[in-house]
This record gives C-alpha cells, structure tokens and sequence, in this order.
C-alpha cells in the first residue's frame, strides 16, 4: 500500500493559481504599454516615416529627434493650455473638496426630513448617463452667461461629483461622534465643529479626491471642448486636438504633445499612488 502526499494537489493548484496571477498581470500590463509605447515612438518620428506605415512599433531612425516636442508645445499653444487647465483645475478641485466634506458632514451628522430620499437621489445621479442630460445643461450654463468662460466647466466639475460625497462620508463615519458632543458643550456651532474637527480629520479623503478628482479633470476633454470653442481658452487634452485638420492628422505633433500631457500626470501618480491606495483603504475599513 502506497501512500501519497495530502499537501501535493493542494500545492499543484496553488502553482496553477500563480501562474495565472501572473500570466494575468503580464498581459494587463501589455495592454496599457504597448499604447504607450507607440505614442512615444511616434512621437519621435518624421513625418515621412509615419506615412511610410512601417509599423505601429516600428523605431524611429533618429532618437533624438526633438522636433516634433518642439512643434507640439509652440503651435499647440500648451503653455497657455496648462494655465487654463492649472486654473480649472484650482477652483474646480478646491469647490469639490469644500462642498463634498460639507455635504458628507451634513448627511451622517444631521436627522432631517427625506433624508433617505436624497441618499437614494445621490445614486440616482450616479447611474443617470451624463451626456442624457447635455443638452439641459448647456442651456443653463448659457442662461447664466458662462458659455465660452472657463467658469462654465469649473461649475459642472465641481457639481457632478457624487463619488467625492460617498469618500468623505465613509470618513465622517469613522470620526466619533463623541467628538461633537465636546465641542457642542464647550458652545462650538456646527459649522465650528466642521471646521476645527471634522475637517482636519478628513486629510486622508481630502488627499485621495485630489488626486482622482485633479486627474479626472486634467484628463476631460468632452467639457471642455463643448463649453470653450475658443482657441485661447484651449486646454491640454483640446490643445492636442489643433493637429487635426480636414486632410489628415499630424500623428507625430499629436504624439510629442500627448507625451507632454501624459508626464505631469505619470509622475504625480507615481509619488502620490500611496495616498490613492491608503485612502481607499482606510475609507473602506471605517
């Protein structure tokens, strides 16, 4: 009689597991280098090597072509394109973090009437498609003369935000409410106690709807496109967008110019992906 290792198949299924795993991870990967990848060799290409159709992947025959960098920042307008687009970016994020922690305090602190039915309206609006309701909403952002401002797309990022709500409430959930309680018998008001303890307490949140909200915004170009025509109120993602005329595309400019979109990006995500994961995290646990 013969007797086999219990532990064996258990073992032979976790290698199959792993092996999946990074199978998986090797081919997700791919998925989102091999995009990058052709931009960047594009981007180093003359024009007539990108009309000669050598192939997506194909290298450029100088490396140190810079040319088209040069092109894409100068005629695209981008220095121009980052000040509206860092403009945009200022007030819309910082109206989103107030109004969002304001909103979230006043749901989970608060007993009102109908207060179920505007937590079921906030999902509501979370499953409504956005471009259902353009048109309503570009006649009220006319009516208001923000039509061609850079106020008209700060306006409509700073409403439309419910994911910001639902991460701050789930850190307001975690604060204990004996903390308002104190402050309320030392005479503190409502909006005292928001101020000097609900919202310091919410810097990991505050940390996470920056970075997501500040790439959202940086990376939109419906919005923009939609409510500033002109040329210069042009922002990063819209800048790239004067490459394309009636007889083509100058896929080489349109390349240098998205790397120069992609890096600030890249590298905020890089130094601050901590903040994005450890925000999660903790807003999940709480």
């Amino acid at each position: 009689m013969t007797l086999t290792a219990p532990g064996r198949p258990r073992r032979r299924s976790l290698g199959i597991a792993t092996t999946l795993t990074y199978v998986s991870l090797v081919v997700a990967s791919l998925v989102v280098l091999i995009p990058l990848a052709v931009v960047f060799l594009t981007s180093l290409k003359t024009s007539r090597e990108v009309a000669d159709g050598g192939g997506a992947l194909s290298l450029p025959d100088d490396w140190l072509n810079f040319s088209n960098y040069a092109t894409a920042f100068t005629d695209g307008h981008m220095l121009t394109a980052f000040g509206n687009t860092a403009f945009i970016l200022l007030f819309s994020i910082t109206g989103t973090v107030v109004i969002g922690s304001m909103t979230a305090y006043a749901v989970d602190r608060f007993e009102f009437r109908f207060k179920k039915l505007v937590m079921a309206l906030f999902l509501i609006a979370t499953l409504v498609p956005g471009v259902t309701t353009q048109v309503a909403t570009f006649q009220v952002v006319n009516s208001f003369g923000l039509f061609d401002t850079r106020w008209a797309p700060i306006l409509l990022y700073m409403g439309t935000d419910i994911v910001s709500i639902y991460i701050f409430l789930q850190f307001i959930r975690g604060i204990p409410t004996s903390l308002d309680e104190a402050a309320r018998l030392d005479g503190a008001n409502a909006f005292t106690i928001y101020r000097k303890i609900i919202f310091p307490m919410l810097k990991p949140a505050i940390a996470t709807v920056v970075i997501i909200k500040g790439i959202t915004t940086y990376n939109d170009f419906y919005i923009p496109f939609l409510y500033m025509p002109s040329e210069d109120l042009g922002t990063i993602s819209t800048a790239l967008f004067r490459f394309k005329g009636p007889f083509g595309a100058h896929w080489e400019n349109i390349s240098a110019g998205a790397i120069l979109v992609i890096l600030p990006t890249l590298l905020v995500f890089l130094f601050l992906q901590r903040y994005i994961y450890n925000g999660f995290a903790q807003g999940a646990t709480k």
